[in-house]
């Protein structure tokens, strides 16, 4: 049996309230097991209430949810989507479903998402080329919101609806509006290690109600106003299910505390390590509030004396699970064909956070005596220069 002192730490693991059992326990009791029910109807209304959109659709995943949006705007073989490219695939794969071509567009440093100068790039050459995206998915990395002013008035200049990817970003905000609610469709994540988690699922929410009505019809087979089963389009089994939908009301009620939790434990890694040589944390954008879903930050060897990947090494001797930033995805094989803009002509952004950034422990469960675990972990690593 590991002693306390040697009990794994990790990444982001799932935070119960406690209340969770209450809305299963409605679940079962009326026998609502399928997935439709109460549950799922009410936590639809509350998070559109919660982010302030017109409607909201509960699926099976956040995939699910960037699958749906890319049907109803039309996307199909022969198009393009652009996409961020320091991401999950996830929010990629959806684009090869419809059989589409994905053109990715590196991150800027003050966000380290979606580089405003790239996308213009890339929509002036698709302009010349007469063959303009059909939607632009952009990516709130870890909680930070993308520039969306600039990318929103890009992409009204060239009439190219958007997708927010908030997978990672429900509880953040961008100028007063909630993360995910910026968009022509938003979606989020309620994967196990996300802010807050379903087990698994997703939600797709939009000011446009007939589109989610739509969305609806999709996700559930696309099944047709018949006493018998008829089919005239093609339709996923993509709804979430109403016990997890329970799960996700109790959870949503506690968005608030755990995004306070994981900005408190930013903080404290900031200030325990930001000063010291080579540390650099990533950023958050004036008139912005992340919800810090992961703690990232960058190691300049040189400075620091240990590359990344020994500070990896020596944080899992002691237990701790860190991660590097996510691979771009223009550098991943599955994509290794398709189309990249690079910030600016001196280099490429998200390649260079990709070798040197790192990611903390940041559950909102972490302990403070966890959290100081970590911290003198890299204290240590960084002093004695391995």
């Amino acid at each position: 049996m590991l002693n306390k002192k040697n009990k794994r730490i990790y990444l982001s693991p799932p935070h119960m309230s406690g209340e969770e059992q209450k809305y299963i326990q409605d679940a079962f009791h009326s026998n609502w097991i399928a997935p439709l029910g109460p549950n799922v109807d009410a936590f639809e209304k509350e998070l559109a209430n919660k982010v302030r959109v017109n409607e909201a659709v509960a699926l099976s995943s956040g995939t699910a949810a960037i699958h749906l949006a890319l049907s109803l705007l039309g996307v199909e073989k022969g198009d393009t989507v652009f996409c961020s490219t320091l991401t999950f695939v996830a929010s990629a794969n959806p684009i090869l479903y419809q059989g589409a071509e994905p053109v990715f567009i590196d991150s800027e440093p003050e966000t380290w998402n979606m580089s405003p100068q790239a996308l213009e790039r890339a929509l002036l050459d698709a302009s010349i080329n007469g063959k303009l995206p059909k939607a632009i998915i952009v990516v709130n990395l870890y909680g930070q919101s993308a520039k969306m002013d600039e990318i929103t008035a890009l992409c009204s200049e060239y009439h190219v609806p958007i997708i927010e990817d908030a997978a990672e970003s429900l509880g953040s905000s961008y100028k007063g509006k909630p993360s995910g609610s910026l968009g022509n469709f938003g979606i989020y994540s309620f994967n196990g290690n996300k802010i807050i988690t379903t087990s698994g699922g997703g939600m797709l929410v939009s000011n446009h109600q007939e589109a989610l009505k739509k969305a609806r019809f999709l996700a559930t087979q696309a099944r047709d106003r018949a006493i018998h089963y008829q089919h005239s389009v093609l339709g996923y089994n993509y709804r979430m299910s109403n016990i997890l939908a329970g799960v996700g009301r109790a959870q949503l009620e506690v968005l608030q505390d755990r995004v306070e939790a994981r900005r408190k434990i930013f903080s404290r890694y900031s200030n325990e390590l930001g000063d010291l040589p080579g540390i650099q944390f990533m950023p958050e954008l004036e008139k912005t509030i992340s919800n810090r879903w992961l703690t990232a930050l960058t190691i300049n060897e040189e400075e620091a004396g240990i590359t990344v990947q020994k500070l990896l090494e020596n944080l899992a001797e002691e237990n701790i699970e860190a991660r590097p930033v996510w691979k771009p995805l223009h550098m991943q094989p599955l994509f290794k064909q398709c189309s990249y803009y690079p910030h600016s002509e001196s280099g490429s952004v998200s390649e260079a956070l990709f070798r040197t950034g790192i990611c903390l422990p940041s559950g909102s469960n972490l302990t403070d005596e966890d959290q100081l675990r970590v911290i003198d972990r890299i204290k240590h690593s960084i002093k004695i220069k391995v």
